[in-house]
């Protein structure tokens, strides 16, 4: 029988280091790092049409976008929605969120520097260690 534990990856560095200690070709580890590091944003004052395409963006990678249910009726009312993924579907997010128009490439760029963060404060972290 196997025992199972459950592990909380709070950042890249700690999800790096969780896969080395496991024994993986340290080539895969950057590869790997990304997809066990799970994040929860709020993004606020939101155009209900790009809530829709965020969350479908979203979706077609695996991640999920929390929108409200009246969101095809509001039409110009901004609304919150809460955005779940993985780093690397977050990466991937903002990829896909460039090819649009510009309101929400502005969202793509605060999601860029928010990935961008997560990555420097793991630097920070590992240093301090």
């Amino acid at each position: 029988m196997s025992n199972l534990e459950r592990v909380d990856i709070s950042d890249i560095e700690q999800a790096r280091r969780f896969i080395g200690d496991i024994g993986c070709d340290p080539n895969s580890i950057d590869i790997m790092a990304p997809k066990a590091v799970f994040r929860t944003l709020v993004v606020e004052k939101v155009h209900p049409v790009d809530a829709i395409i965020i969350k479908q963006d979203m979706l077609s990678i695996g991640g999920e976008v929390a929108i409200p249910r009246d969101v095809f009726e509001v039409k110009d009312k901004e609304c919150r929605i809460l955005v779940m993924g993985t780093m690397r579907q977050l990466e991937e997010l903002v990829r896909k969120l460039y090819r649009h128009h510009s309101r929400i490439k502005s969202i793509a760029r605060e999601l860029e520097d928010f990935v961008k963060g997560e990555y420097e404060e793991a630097k920070d972290r590992k240093k301090d260690l």
